[in-house]
């Protein structure tokens, strides 16, 4: 059985952002908002990290020797696109104090990102560690590193 490199590499960062937003989501129940804005910022940039090593390496290296996985790719670069939308959204509620909209998104966050990761996890990181064999570990490097 080969082993799934970059799997667990990305499926271990997207726990780690999972965390993030948990921790971020218990600050709002205080009233610290200093904090709760940090907490958001963190989750924002280990995000941001995740993606962008998604759409940067991952998938071009992927869709390059597999065209098809364009598809799933394009639509996991819409998703990144509408969750920056949604941190954007919870930023500028928690910098307002605004509470009520941060639990909101929250729960919509948390919503988004499970289904996200579990498409990904389920058929992309799969694939990948399928086709970029040789490459895994260097990948995985990089993503730790990103």
């Amino acid at each position: 059985m080969m082993e799934q490199v970059l799997f667990r590499a990305l499926t271990d960062d997207h726990r780690r952002c999972d965390s993030l937003l948990a921790a971020a989501e218990t600050a709002t129940t205080g009233k610290d908002w200093a904090a709760i804005v940090r907490e958001i910022e963190a989750v924002r940039e280990a995000v941001e990290r995740h993606f962008q090593f998604e759409d940067q390496v991952l998938f071009p290296q992927l869709e390059a020797l597999v065209p098809m996985a364009g598809g799933p790719a394009g639509v996991m670069r819409m998703e990144h696109q509408q969750i920056r939308q949604l941190m954007t959204e919870l930023a500028n509620a928690a910098q307002m104090q605004d509470k009520e909209t941060c639990v909101g998104t929250f729960e919509t966050l948390h919503m988004m990102t499970q289904q996200h990761n579990a498409k990904e996890e389920a058929i992309l990181y799969p694939m990948a560690d399928n086709v970029l064999q040789g490459q895994a570990e260097s990948m995985a490097a990089t993503l730790a590193e990103y």
